[in-house]
C-alpha cells in the first residue's frame, strides 16, 4: 500500500453528522491529550494535518481523514477516523456527556471499520475508562492494535515493564510510539494495511 494523499474530509460534532457509508475506516482512539492527532501526523507524513493541543479535552469532535492510496494496479481510499479523548476530568459534566454520547452514536452506526488503534500513554498505563473502550470496540468484532505512545519518557526497562502488564493482564501486545522518531511508523502501517486487506 502507497499513500498517494490525505486530507480532512469531514469534522462532526454530532451523532447525525457522522459519516455512514461502507468505505473501510481505521479508528483512533485514547484517553485525552495521549496523542492520537500526532500519531495519524506521523503515520501520513504529515506535520499539521491533524490539529493537535496541549490542551486535553479540547477537541469534542470525530474527524475523518481521507487517505488515499495505490496498490501499482488501482486506485483507492480509506478513512483515518479520529474519535474524541475520554476520560479527562477538568471538563464539565456537560461536555462529558457530549463526548460518552458522541462516541455511543459512533459505535452504533459505524461500518467497515477495519481495525481500532488504541493508544495509551505508557507514563500512566492502562486505565478503566481504557477497558470501557476495549469493550465497545470489541463489541463491534473490530480489530485491536495497542500502542504505547510518548515512549521516549520512559527507560527502555520500563517501556518492557508496560508491554508485559498488558500482555499478563489484558491479552493485549502494544507497540510503542514517540513523535520524536519514525520507531515502529512502518510496523505500524503494516498492521494497517494487514486489517485493510482481511
Amino acid at each position: 500500500m502507497k499513500i498517494t494523499g490525505s486530507s480532512l474530509e469531514r469534522t462532526s460534532f454530532t451523532g447525525k453528522q457522522l459519516i455512514h457509508d461502507n468505505s473501510k475506516k481505521v479508528l483512533f482512539v485514547g484517553r485525552s491529550n495521549v496523542g492520537k492527532s500526532s500519531l495519524i501526523n506521523k503515520l501520513l507524513g504529515r506535520k499539521r494535518l491533524a490539529h493537535t493541543s496541549s490542551k486535553p479535552g479540547k477537541t469534542i469532535s470525530i474527524n475523518y481523514y481521507r487517505v488515499n492510496t495505490n496498490n501499482g494496479i488501482s486506485s483507492s481510499y480509506f478513512y483515518f477516523v479520529d474519535l474524541p479523548g475520554y476520560g479527562f476530568a477538568k471538563i464539565s459534566k456537560t461536555e462529558s456527556r457530549r463526548v460518552r454520547d458522541l462516541i455511543s452514536a459512533f459505535f452504533r452506526t459505524v461500518e467497515n471499520a477495519k481495525l481500532a488503534v488504541l493508544l495509551i500513554d505508557s507514563r500512566r498505563g492502562f486505565m478503566d475508562s481504557d477497558l470501557e473502550m476495549i469493550s465497545q470496540i470489541l463489541d463491534k468484532k473490530i480489530k485491536l492494535l495497542t500502542v504505547l505512545t510518548k515512549s521516549d519518557k520512559l527507560r527502555n526497562s520500563e517501556l518492557i515493564g508496560q508491554k508485559k502488564v498488558l500482555q499478563k493482564k489484558f491479552g493485549l501486545n502494544a507497540v510503542s510510539f514517540t513523535i520524536k522518531s519514525n520507531h515502529n511508523k512502518e510496523e505500524m502501517l503494516k498492521l494497517i494495511n494487514k486489517a485493510l486487506m482481511e
